[in-house]
């Protein structure tokens, strides 16, 4: 059975293939409108926004990922040369499952073929494919004034400023969460940024690992896009919010916290501005009402739960699947101590695959 993992959207198309410690990693993308093509330059400053190795709180795992277009018919493939593998790392726990891994699952589905070497198809590290494809839809959102902007929400108790702390529509919120995506580490607020530095590395100094919410806004979104059940733009995101590894919980707009709510609170009572147009005075449903977008009523807005990293070097419990006795584990090799930071712009491309792929399919 190939390592791969197929995307059918509506109009879009998603075929990403390889494993965190292959020769190459990639995705064949089908679906884009003809004329359109990659700028590369734009791909490649994406890309280094997730790049590992960078900085003192992401694994030490150095990659130039740097991507290569090349177009196969109707088809584009992207891909990256993973030049900095170490699979042997990973050989003492071949028969011991690591908690929190799909080592124990991932034999289901590909028997002897699962890789443990790195998470494999499962790893983290298949993100940077995502990011090709969706280096792509962010530059063609662009071109139609639609821009994403995510950022780090909070990491254990330290919250970034966001989107609730300001206005429906506030142009500041907005420019200021626009500059995150030049920043070495992905918060609108930078005193708290040190802060969550200060606790990533108290994790790693424990042999730990912490989690993180991303918050995602969408500005300039059009009116009208998505659709009732099926069709809803909360699900079309979380599809594809959910590929990405780590990821365990999604909500839009006040999500949890308006379920403690009654709903003359809850409720986002309409309003017409300064120059006539109509707008959100609130905005607890994240700018979506029925599944479709409001447009310039309010932006659409959703956050992420991403777990801790479930590689830590403190010794775990587990199983010795071929001997059938229960054991331990320490995991070797080179991990982020917190996920989040470097997928904050993975959460932005998947995001903006969901939303190309819905506007493709509404100008059909």
């Amino acid at each position: 059975m190939n390592m791969e993992s197929i995307f059918r959207g509506d109009r879009l198309k998603l075929k990403i293939y390889g494993e965190s410690h292959s020769e190459t990693i990639g995705v064949y993308i089908d679906g884009l409108p003809e004329g359109v093509t990659p700028d590369e330059e734009f791909a490649q400053k994406f890309m280094q926004r997730r790049a590992p190795g960078r900085n003192a709180w992401s694994t030490p795992r150095k990659e130039p990922d740097t991507p290569v277009f090349e177009k196969e018919g109707s088809t584009l493939h992207a891909y990256i040369v993973n030049t900095n593998t170490k699979p042997k790392d990973y050989a003492s726990i071949m028969n011991k499952p690591r908690p929190s891994h799909a080592d124990y699952t991932a034999p289901m589905i590909y028997g002897g073929q699962a890789a443990v070497s790195g998470g494999g198809i499962f790893s983290g590290r298949m993100t940077a494919p995502l990011c090709m494809a969706g280096a792509i839809a962010l530059n063609e959102l662009s071109k139609m004034g639609v821009k994403i902007y995510a950022h780090l929400k909070s990491i254990g108790d330290i919250s970034d400023d966001n989107y609730f702390d300001n206005g429906v529509n506030d142009e500041s919120y907005k420019n200021a969460l626009s500059k995150v995506q030049v920043k070495d580490f992905p918060c609108v607020d930078d005193k708290k940024a040190e802060q969550m530095k200060d606790l990533i590395a108290k994790a790693r100094e424990d042999l730990d690992s912490v989690g993180g919410v991303i918050e995602c806004v969408v500005y300039g979104l059009p009116e009208g896009l998505g659709g009732p059940l099926f069709g809803g733009i909360e699900g079309k995101i979380s599809s594809l919010v959910f590929a990405v590894p780590a990821v365990k919980g999604i909500e839009f707009g006040n999500g949890f916290e308006g379920s403690r709510l009654r709903g003359s609170e809850n409720n986002d009572p309409f309003m017409f501005d300064e120059s006539g147009r109509i707008r959100l005075k609130t905005n607890h449903s994240g700018g979506i009402l029925g599944g479709i977008s409001v447009g310039e009523a309010a932006p659409v807005v959703f956050s992420c739960a991403m777990k801790p990293t479930p590689s830590i070097g403190r010794e775990q419990e587990t199983v010795d699947i071929k001997e059938k006795v229960n054991t331990t584990l320490k995991i070797e090799g080179r991990h982020d101590p917190c996920i989040a930071p470097r997928a904050v712009p993975v959460i932005e491309a998947a995001c903006a695959l969901a939303i190309y792929d819905m506007i493709l399919t509404r100008e059909e």
